[in-house]
């Protein structure tokens, strides 16, 4: 069972204290009052554009401060509210500063009327703007952080989605495992039965076939190579229970062997290749494997000379009436490669020859070191 807890959502990321981006606006926002400021005034534009960017830039540091000290408020005190108090606090407190610096360390206002005019008005300017761009600033802030909670959000999805799909094929393994190992056992059950001197020599190759694949079943993914391993060594010990009556041939790309592969995609065909069309037919028959990649594309091939689609068989109904071999592997496919898979089953040949032919194609992916 997947749970999803609450604190896997993402945490609320403050911006850094005094970002370029924040910086900058402020320092932006302070031209506008120097520049009414210094109409009508003595002063040089640089002194008045040094005063509002001192101001500009203490009550930024005040905005910063105030959203990150203290980290909890009283309740009946929003965030939002606390910063403009302390922008409004911040702005005379610049405007001091600014004038100490700017005039040597004395504004003296008290005999300077004009200047004490100029302290107020830059005060009331900074007040008024400043509130603004805070606003703007927070409202800058929660948007991100929506966005942020979206993506955040959406990967959680997608990672849910992919384990939900891990599970997934995981079940439909565990299914095709029993399928295959009861098959097998079931073969060499009927040889004990009839007393065939091949049953010790069979039980033997199969102990050892089950010591090399059975591992190979619980791993999450498989290549080509490992694929065609397999398939040789079923192959193998199916030709030693029916000799006279089973041959077969594996025909592998090479440029396929590294490929990523699901695990039992490969001995899930052939093994229904001998299961229902060869062990049938009274005659026995060929099984052929051939993989091929190409154009980013690889397809396996089985195809047999058994009795073929019997009782008027369309190719559609041949998976269900198979069992859980096919159509189990067919889900797992459309797991694996996302829909991008397909598993074909049809008559062999154009004049009604015996036989079926299983294809299996999917894209061309490279598996995992």
């Amino acid at each position: 069972m997947i749970t999803v807890s609450p604190s896997t959502s993402l945490p609320h990321r403050t911006p850094a204290l005094l970002s370029w981006r924040r910086i900058r606006t402020a320092l932006l926002a302070a031209v506008l009052p120097a520049l009414l400021l210094n109409i009508d005034s003595e002063t040089s534009i640089f002194i008045w554009l040094l005063r509002a960017a001192m101001v500009a830039l203490g009550a930024l540091l005040a905005f910063g401060i105030a959203e990150r000290w203290p980290a909890r408020l009283p309740q009946r005190l929003p965030r939002w509210v606390f910063q403009l108090l302390a922008i409004a606090l911040a702005a005379p407190l610049g405007a001091l500063l600014a004038y100490l610096v700017t005039t040597g360390g004395n504004p003296d206002f008290a005999n300077e009327p004009k200047r004490l005019q100029g302290f107020a008005m830059l005060t009331f300017f900074c007040v008024l703007i400043g509130p603004w761009l805070a606003l703007t600033a927070m409202l800058r802030q929660r948007e991100a952080f929506a966005r942020e909670q979206a993506l955040a959000f959406e990967l959680e999805r997608s990672e849910l989605a992919r384990q939900a799909t891990d599970a997934r094929l995981r079940l439909l393994t565990a299914q095709v495992q029993p399928h295959f190992l009861f098959n097998t056992l079931a073969n060499v059950q009927a040889l004990v039965d009839t007393g065939s001197p091949q049953a010790s020599r069979v039980l033997g190759s199969l102990i050892a076939y089950l010591r090399a694949a059975v591992p190979r079943l619980d791993e999450g993914g498989s290549t080509v190579a490992r694929e065609i391993d397999l398939v040789r060594a079923y192959l193998e010990l199916m030709q030693m229970r029916m000799p006279d009556r089973l041959q077969y041939s594996v025909s592998v790309d090479p440029d396929a062997l590294p490929l990523a592969c699901p695990p039992t995609t490969l001995l899930t065909l052939v093994e229904n290749a001998v299961r229902h069309g060869i062990d049938p037919a009274e005659q026995g028959g060929r099984i052929d494997v051939v993989v091929q990649a190409w154009a980013e594309r690889c397809r396996l091939r089985v195809s047999d000379t058994g009795v073929g689609l019997r009782n008027g068989e369309a190719p559609a109904a041949r998976p269900a009436s198979l069992g859980t071999g096919l159509s189990t592997l067919r889900e797992r496919l459309q797991l694996a490669f996302d829909g991008q898979a397909q598993l074909r089953l049809s008559a062999r040949g154009e004049r009604g020859e015996l036989g079926v032919e299983a294809e299996v194609e999917f894209p061309a992916r490279r598996a995992a070191a």
